[in-house]
């Protein structure tokens, strides 16, 4: 009888969902960033080797009165 009665505590015990449930959704958030910086990545490089080319070929020189 005692080991019928743990079981039915155990199995209405509810502590742990909340934090199954956060891990799942922080391993959800974590793919979703996966995916969007695979699929954004080589644009993102690319932008910024133009930025590095267009700043590299201009003169910044100050020319004062």
């Amino acid at each position: 009888m005692k080991l019928m009665n743990a079981f039915q505590n155990f199995a209405k015990d509810e502590s742990g969902a909340v934090t199954v449930d956060w891990v799942v959704l922080t391993a959800a958030i974590v793919g979703l960033g996966l995916v969007v910086m695979n699929t954004v990545g080589a644009g993102v490089t690319n932008l910024g080797n133009k930025v590095a080319t267009d700043l590299s070929n201009t003169d910044f020189t100050f020319e004062g009165r």
